[in-house]
């Protein structure tokens, strides 16, 4: 099947965000039914009682995608394995949602569906080195997804902005897995931006970081050793405020796995609101998406340099609005 036609691939964004949509209408009388709300409090950054679970909609519409290819299209092991791993992820959260879970089983499931995206890449014909780079991409934004999700439309939106990137990735292995990440997103955005009506949940949060890690697992597969910094570029805002303040916590002695407002997002929130915060983010990431795609094969083994102007710059930024938030808690204080 020619999976990346114009009609295909406008047929399954359609597709997508169609079923996110009802998926999304459906978990909001479900958690209204079971009691699914997330309430206000001091590790919060919303102020109002809102269903969560929201995300289900969009794991149906991407094990629909993976399911397909698997059936119809090329390398059909490596899209069982990346379902799998989805379903678990997805599976563990949905869990989560309804009954609070230690973080030990959570993480376990990660881990071992990390392992499974791995195992993709080794029979999709990739390294040892690319294998290993999966395993960790994939626990490593699974949860900077769960972290992320913390204002509304952040983790939607930076997950449709990188459906998008790789969709239009000049090589790219799949791009119609991307165009339905994108519609995914895109039909459950007005439940979540601007104002919040449905949470996503653990179920659709760490699904949406399990999707995006398989999209650059296929970069890797797809592209040359030299080119895999650049794909970092589209992940590249929720990786560096979740990991920066992970460390920094981590740092502190402070208990990293515990819900907490002190992300940059979440603290530059408090100020400006969830609509700009949201909006920053998003053109930051479509900034680093423009880089990406505008060297993309053009810039031999200098690649790596042009990713760590980029880290650097993100990591000047994430400093300077702990920074803000400092002097104005120091001003507010005296």
């Amino acid at each position: 099947m020619p999976w990346s036609e114009p009609a295909v691939l406008l047929a399954a964004g359609l597709a997508a965000a169609a079923v996110s949509a009802v998926g999304a209408a459906w978990a909001l009388g479900h958690a209204h039914r079971h009691g699914l709300i997330d309430v206000p409090g001091e590790r919060r950054s919303h102020h109002v009682e809102t269903p969560r679970g929201g995300g289900i909609g969009i794991v149906i519409a991407g094990l629909g995608c993976l399911v397909a290819m698997a059936l119809h299209g090329t390398g059909h092991g490596w899209w069982w394995l990346v379902a799998t791993g989805l379903a678990l992820v997805a599976g563990i959260g949905w869990l989560d949602d309804h009954r609070p879970l230690p973080v030990w089983p959570r993480l376990g499931v990660h881990v071992f569906s990390a392992f499974l995206l791995a195992a993709a890449l080794h029979l999709g014909g990739a390294g040892t080195v690319a294998s290993l780079a999966g395993f960790v991409l994939a626990l490593g934004l699974v949860n900077a997804w769960n972290f992320m999700d913390g204002i509304n439309g952040l983790a939607t939106s930076q997950a449709l902005l990188c459906g998008l990137a790789f969709a239009l990735l000049p090589g790219f292995a799949a791009p119609i897995l991307g165009i339905a990440v994108a519609g995914a997103c895109l039909g459950f955005l007005p439940f979540n931006f601007p104002r919040a009506k449905l949470f996503l949940g653990d179920v659709g949060s760490g699904a949406l970081g399990y999707l995006v890690a398989a999209l650059v697992a296929l970069g890797f597969v797809s592209s040359p050793a030299r080119d895999w910094p650049l794909l970092l570029l589209a992940p590249l805002a929720m990786l560096v405020d979740s990991g920066l303040t992970l460390l920094w916590r981590m740092h502190r002695g402070d208990r990293w796995w515990q819900a907490h407002v002190e992300h940059a997002f979440q603290r530059w929130s408090r100020n400006k609101g969830h609509v700009v915060v949201t909006l920053a983010y998003g053109l930051w990431t479509m900034m680093a998406i423009g880089v990406m795609l505008s060297v993309w094969g053009r810039l031999g083994n200098t690649g790596l340099l042009v990713f760590l102007a980029c880290v650097t710059a993100a990591a000047l930024g994430w400093w300077w609005l702990h920074r803000q938030y400092a002097r104005q808690t120091e001003g507010l204080g005296s």
